[in-house]
């Protein structure tokens, strides 16, 4: 995992947003452990209690669950979870702008089924 101290997102998003990409792609299977906050901090030379805060926002949404004593783990259902999530954010992201921009330019749906079905042939 990946840290930029001159990104605008904050290193605690940052954290936050690697779990769950780790999770997503299937780094971390749900209900198998993941690193300790001790062993992400030396990692990424980052303050324990910040990647806390990261790990906070999964525990949070139900991504990650602590077990006292153990550690923290992926919970069951959370590659299902984050994939709704991301559905969700990218029809806010892309699609809608997208139709707003497509009204404007008097396109019909069909118009820009066929323009993402088609290839751009560059010259």
């Amino acid at each position: 995992m990946t840290y930029s101290f001159s990104s605008d997102l904050p290193l605690f998003m940052q954290v936050a947003k690697n779990l769950e990409d780790a999770i997503f792609t299937g780094l971390y299977r749900e209900d198998e452990q993941i690193p300790s906050t001790t062993e992400i901090s030396e990692e990424g030379h980052i303050n324990p209690a910040t990647v806390l805060k990261g790990m906070n926002i999964l525990v949070s949404k139900g991504w990650i669950e602590k077990r006292r004593g153990l550690g923290m783990f992926v919970a069951k259902g959370a590659i299902e979870s984050i994939r709704k999530e991301r559905r969700e954010s990218f029809y806010d992201t892309f699609i809608t702008p997208m139709k707003k921009e497509a009204e404007k330019l008097n396109l019909s749906n069909e118009d820009i089924v066929s323009m993402i079905m088609e290839e751009k042939n560059e010259a």
